[in-house]
C-alpha cells in the first residue's frame, strides 16, 4: 500500500485523504516485446508507483490469453524498479510507451471480465 503524506488533519488515515495525489504519482506504460517465444507475453501493461515499482501488470500473449499480477493478489510483480522508457527502448526487442491511466484501467477491467 502506498502511503501519502498529507497536511490535512482528519480522523481518516492519511492515505485516504490524498487519493488524487496518489493516482497523479502513478505512471502507466505499455511495452511491446518483439520475440518468437510462444510462452512469453508480447505486450506488458504496467502500473508503476512513484518509485517505478510495479503495482499491477497485465501480460498479453501471442495467442490472445492474458495473465495478470497485482500487489493485492501477490502474483509475480517485479521486485526492482522498472527502468525509464529510454533505457527500455535501448534494447531493440522492446518498444515502450507511456499510456494513460484510462487505457490501463480499460485493460484491467477487461481482464476481470475474462476471468468471470
Amino acid at each position: 500500500m502506498q502511503v501519502c503524506h498529507s497536511e490535512r488533519s482528519s480522523a481518516r488515515p492519511r492515505w485516504q485523504n490524498c487519493q488524487q495525489w496518489c493516482s497523479a504519482a502513478m505512471k502507466y506504460i505499455l511495452v511491446k516485446w518483439n520475440h518468437l517465444f510462444g510462452d512469453e507475453p508480447v505486450l506488458l501493461y504496467s502500473e508503476l508507483d512513484d518509485a517505478r515499482r510495479e503495482v499491477r501488470r497485465i501480460e498479453v500473449f501471442r495467442d490472445g490469453h492474458q495473465d495478470f499480477a497485482s500487489a493485492a493478489e501477490s502474483r509475480g510483480l517485479g521486485e526492482i524498479p522498472i527502468p525509464e522508457l529510454a533505457e527500455i527502448a535501448a534494447d531493440p526487442e522492446f518498444e515502450p510507451s507511456e499510456i494513460t491511466k484510462e487505457q490501463f484501467e480499460e485493460m484491467w477491467n477487461n481482464r476481470k471480465k475474462l476471468m468471470t
